[in-house]
């Protein structure tokens, strides 16, 4: 039986003993029944003859459904568990969030997040049963060119791949991964790099030039005498990974492995140090996510969705984050460390775009009720457009569904009480509408008996106390959307969600002009928030949620 060689004495002695199988899983899904067949899938016994020839145990289908799916990766997970070498090929449709990507079924509907949860293949699983190979183990990607957004929350083709130290990872277009297949892919000593460009293939994770599949076996020649020369330690590349890793599990499989040797003693000791230090452990875990800043600022959007407020969506992981981290581990049953394991990262990523599309669910039902009840007073007030009537609906609904139509008709009566009134008391109006003060519109009432325009000044000294009153809550807003410090095309994003709810924001270019800050007190009152209508971090986090481009 052919098996997996990596160059170099050293890493060859990763292998097991020579009994365990080779095995590979080849999953071709070509077919779909409701999103458009894929081109170039080939999972005929043709693309499997090399690994046949090779001695690999192969498991395959065609077309799978998500049963189909479900069936044959249980058998995989389980024959892997006695193979040495163990290939993966995935040629079809593949959708992404912001932390998992899923291989789809043939009967998948619509590839959104609720149905690749449930019915897909997600490719973390898939990693968890290469990694128990390393040096050993390739995953063969290939995906239709992804298109457009599919919902809020998935994306067409393969996202961000965490994968595991020794893992190899091949990926591009179907076609592309046939031809290697079909091609130099388990051709004994040919190195897997090169027959991967060849094909026109991604590489990514393990790889070095001269990594092969499989290796020459057997030889017609007389096996030459024994020299003694020094041999590398086996134990080597094992303890290597361990101390790279530095975690109890990396450790533990160095002791499994090599029970005896050289290195065991401070395998021990270092097992002993981190499980005395949970933090320190805790922390070594996290920083093997390799996340970037994108990725904690959508962690820290998650968090305030799920009201475990960060302090900031900006990247930085300080003391906030870290409590927010703690009390989101808490309430899930997890240690709270304060530091995120790629399980805890999944199911927090899971539980924000479901809470955000259940408060953006919310925000829609509130607002239809906002909007009923508006419709409703303007029937009683301001619709037959008389002047008190319309006065007193925009005293209750200023930024109301008929707020500007109110607004016109009570600018209409004042231009026809303008045409009536005396040229005197137009004037002194005029002078008094140029101060636009409080003092001004009372001078103007004091001046005549039956002033023209009282109700116009009235309504103004009450709008004017009114923002007097409010001035200092303005200010306070403002000062923490300006600490946002949200660049222009994250506004841009922030006004073209509001047009989208149709709220009117006016043109979507980056400028909050009084027509946003109206559709943002609109936005803030459906979502249950205090509608000043300036930014703050709660509300970013619910009206951008699973926007695509935000980050």
């Amino acid at each position: 039986m052919r098996k997996l060689l990596l160059t170099g004495a050293a890493i060859a002695a990763l292998a097991v003993p020579a009994t365990a199988a080779d095995l590979a899983l080849i999953l071709g899904n070509a077919n779909y029944d409701r999103m458009g067949d894929v081109k170039g899938v080939d999972a005929s016994p043709k693309s499997q003859s090399g690994l046949k020839q090779a001695g690999f145990e192969i498991l395959d289908m065609s077309d799978a459904d998500a049963g189909e799916l479900r069936t044959r990766f249980r058998d995989f997970v389980t024959e892997a568990q006695g193979a040495d070498t163990v290939v993966v090929a995935l040629s079809g449709r593949f959708v992404h969030s912001n932390s998992e990507t899923w291989f789809l079924p043939v009967d998948a509907r619509d590839g959104t997040l609720p149905e690749a949860v449930s019915e897909a293949l997600p490719l973390s699983a898939v990693m968890t049963v290469l990694a128990a190979h390393p040096g050993k183990a390739v995953l063969l990607l290939g995906a239709q060119e992804p298109g457009g957004a599919l919902s809020g929350l998935t994306t067409p083709g393969i996202g961000t791949l965490s994968i595991p130290q020794g893992v190899s990872v091949l990926h591009g277009e179907p076609k592309q991964v046939a031809a290697l297949m079909t091609g130099d892919l388990a051709r004994p000593d040919a190195p897997l790099a090169q027959a991967a460009k060849e094909a026109g293939l991604t590489t990514s994770g393990f790889i070095t030039r001269d990594l092969a599949l499989v290796t020459a076996t057997g030889n017609t020649a007389p096996p030459p005498a024994p020299v003694k020369t020094p041999q590398a330690d086996p134990a080597s590349p094992y303890w290597d990974l361990a101390k790279s890793e530095d975690t109890i599990d990396a450790y533990q499989l160095y002791l499994q492995r090599y029970p005896n040797g050289a290195n065991v003693s401070d395998a021990k000791a270092r097992i002993a140090a981190l499980q005395a230090a949970p933090e320190q452990q805790a922390k070594s875990t996290e920083d093997g996510l390799n996340l970037s800043r994108d990725q904690r600022r959508e962690i820290q959007q998650n968090l305030t969705i799920l009201e475990y407020d960060p302090k900031g969506v900006d990247g930085i992981f300080g003391a906030g984050s870290r409590s927010a981290i703690s009390r989101w581990q808490r309430a899930n049953a997890f240690d709270d460390t304060g530091y995120l394991t790629r399980d805890q990262l999944t199911k927090l990523s899971v539980q924000g775009e479901k809470r955000a599309a259940e408060l953006e669910a919310e925000a829609k039902a509130r607002q239809a009720e906002i909007d009923r009840q508006d419709r409703a007073y303007w029937e009683q007030t301001g619709k037959a457009g008389d002047e008190p009537g319309l006065r007193v609906y925009l005293k209750k609904y200023p930024d109301g569904l008929f707020a500007d139509l109110a607004q016109e008709r009570l600018d209409a009566i004042e231009s026809a009480r303008r045409a009536d009134a005396q040229s005197v008391d137009r004037a002194d109006w005029d002078a008094a509408r140029q101060v636009d003060t409080v003092a001004g519109y009372r001078d103007y009432l004091s001046s005549r008996d039956k002033p023209a325009f009282q109700a116009e000044a009235e309504a103004r000294i009450a709008e004017l106390q009114q923002r007097n009153q409010d001035s200092a809550q303005d200010a306070q807003a403002k000062a923490g959307e300006d600490a946002l410090g949200l660049p222009n095309v994250a506004r841009q994003l922030v006004e073209q969600r509001l047009s989208q709810m149709g709220l009117k924001p006016g043109k979507v270019d980056g400028t909050f002009t009084p027509e946003t800050r109206r559709a943002i007190r609109r936005y803030q009152t459906a979502g249950g928030m205090p509608a000043t209508g300036y930014l703050t971090q709660a509300t970013v986090a619910q009206l951008l949620a699973g926007a695509i481009g935000f980050r």
